[in-house]
């Protein structure tokens, strides 16, 4: 055998006792006369020692070539360390080596195998391999398959039966690119990878498996950023015979599973709050409400004054910054700034000080006394010692705007602190929204999902105020999950197409087979998905979900270990019947 032990679980009850050992060479220390090395795997780091005096003369002198990475099996003795490390749980023990077997030797690594690691991250994604042998990715992934495990047995234990959907697919509109596949035995035909397994676990419904789940990959092709990758993971799930109540319920004791089973937190309350309700407040229907800083809309007290700029704004709204009324104005300025870079859009800030004597002072004095400053304290919950912060113009872009603007004082006063937890339901959501260029209504989240029946006559006359049944669930300002009660019927389905735009031929091209289904005994279902890479970053305590995928692509799509995507052969070309235009 390679090994009796693993390189983490050695101690002071072994002493004594012959043991072998196989793993990576972290580092050695050559003294002359006496070797030290660290063995590490998996596991752990156990130190070696070849001791001239003791150690066999050719495994003395073989242990100084042994360089860094390199993959050695030795045979030793356990014995007590000396200078003994309490950092590490083998600090009390190491191996006097009377065998050693080099299995694997190593050039030296593009950057070293530490926690703190002098390879940038360029370099660290081409030799992905080398980089999982750190600490870092090496537990995260560890942490993301604990998280995975967690979530498999808690559905299980709820008659959840895990099932594989296929992913090669039918291409159809769910707002995103599909990634397609040609068909070399059908010319001229295309699969899509799936965005999500959604028909398919519709169907399972009909097929009539009650409660399916799977953690499954799903394929998008738009553009990256920190928290998207063009593959990723999610726990899917939908059941049968429900209501969004039911569903709410589940995935609710679900997350404070995880919660508890992998942070050690309970959690008692996950508010609801309507999608209104977290735009008109929050500026963003995946609000942060680990710290307060609502929004207060300040036009019946900021507007039909002498101040042009807020008389000519659709909205003016603004935020209590807590603590805040200590900034200087060069910090003031960097904010006002901050705020009027191209990636916010705002034209400019207005701000109040709320000083501890219960006064105001503001940039714009001239227009608003203190009575009128009182009352915009009023209606943003300012206290004395807070700055009040405000923007004005269009609606939408303004709220967005302060939303943004709220999350980058959050991160600058530490508000959001990557060891609290708050997670909520966004409920109500539109069920349409208008596409200005093309002037057609697109379906929010997907064209499946169920409309409030009590706005479903709505769809004639106002189609824009019609609620989805659909219900999203934020995590610290991130949408970890998000899923609907689906339509179930055949005519209520065509109906949905019609108002998306589809012909009733377009609709009979696309989802034929669903309509098909649906007229032979369809339950009523519905489901959730949750973003697994994302949801783990978060449990994790991280911002980014790159480091909790094995082998991520970088912001280009790119895998640059392997070098995908690439070109191939004209073989390849000619037998899907494909020819390649750069022009």
């Amino acid at each position: 055998m390679y090994r009796s032990h693993n390189c983490g679980e050695l101690n002071a009850t072994h002493i004594n006792q012959e043991v072998t050992l196989a793993g990576w060479v972290q580092k050695s220390r050559d003294k002359g006369f006496m070797n030290w090395v660290d063995l590490r795997d998996r596991y752990g780091i156990t130190q070696l020692i070849f001791d001239e005096s003791r150690t066999d003369k050719a495994v003395f002198e073989l242990s100084k070539t042994l360089g860094r990475e390199f993959v050695v099996q030795v045979k030793g003795t356990v014995i007590e360390r000396e200078a003994k490390n309490k950092n590490i749980p083998t600090g009390e023990i190491e191996i006097l080596v009377n065998e050693m077997t080099i299995l694997n030797a190593a050039i030296t690594p593009p950057f070293t195998i530490e926690d703190e690691t002098d390879g940038g991250e360029d370099i660290r994604m081409k030799y992905r391999y080398l980089d999982i042998r750190r600490n870092p990715v090496k537990n995260s992934l560890l942490f993301r398959h604990k998280v995975a495990q967690a979530v498999r047995n808690y559905l299980s234990n709820l008659d959840f039966c895990e099932v594989e959907t296929p992913y090669l697919i039918k291409s159809t509109p769910e707002g995103a690119r599909d990634f397609v596949v040609p068909s070399r035995m059908n010319e001229g035909q295309f699969y899509a990878l799936p965005q999500s397994p959604q028909t398919f676990k519709q169907l399972l419904m009909v097929g009539g498996m009650d409660k399916y789940f799977q953690i499954v990959k799903c394929f998008r092709d738009e553009d990256l950023r920190a928290d998207r990758q063009p593959e990723f993971t999610q726990i899917d799930c939908e059941m049968a015979f429900v209501e969004q109540e039911d569903i709410l319920n589940v995935f609710e004791g679900l997350t404070r599973h995880l919660l508890k089973e992998i942070k050690g937190i309970e959690v008692d309350k996950f508010p609801r709050i309507t999608y209104d309700y977290a735009m008109k407040t929050y500026g963003n229907d995946k609000p942060d409400i680990r710290f307060d800083m609502k929004f207060g809309e300040l036009n019946e007290v900021a507007q039909h004054k002498d101040f042009p700029v807020f008389n000519a704004a659709e909205l003016v709204v603004g935020i209590a910054a807590p603590n805040c009324a200590t900034y200087t104005r060069k910090e003031i300025d960097a904010l006002i700034d901050w705020v009027k870079r191209p990636q916010v859009g705002a034209s400019g800030m207005v701000y109040v000080k709320c000083e501890a004597d219960g006064t105001y002072k503001s940039s714009v004095d001239k227009f608003y006394d203190q009575e009128d400053l009182a009352k915009w304290a009023e209606i943003t919950g300012a206290k004395a010692g807070d700055m009040i912060f405000v923007l004005s113009g269009p609606a939408d872009k303004t709220r967005a705007q302060l939303s943004a603007l709220r999350m980058e004082l959050a991160t600058r006063l530490g508000l959001r602190k990557p060891e609290e937890f708050a997670p909520l339901w966004v409920v109500d959501f539109p069920l349409l929204e208008l596409d200005e260029e093309s002037g057609r209504w697109h379906a929010m989240h997907h064209p499946f999902t169920s409309p409030k029946p009590e706005d479903m006559e709505l769809l004639a006359t106002n189609p824009g105020k019609v609620r989805a049944n659909a219900y999203d669930m934020v995590l610290n300002g991130n949408e970890i999950g998000g899923g609907s009660i689906r339509i179930h019927d055949k005519a209520t389905q065509q109906l949905m197409f019609k108002y998306l735009g589809f012909t009733e031929e377009e609709a009979r091209n696309q989802f034929g087979f669903l309509m098909d289904a649906f007229q032979f005994g369809a339950p009523p279902h519905g489901g959730l998905a949750f973003g697994l890479d994302r949801l783990v970053a978060i449990l994790g305590g991280q911002e980014t979900i790159r480091d909790f995928i094995a082998f991520p692509k970088n912001n280009s799509g790119r895998d640059v270990m392997i070098d995908a995507p690439s070109v191939i052969d004209d073989v390849q070309l000619n037998e899907l019947h494909i020819k390649v235009d750069l022009k």
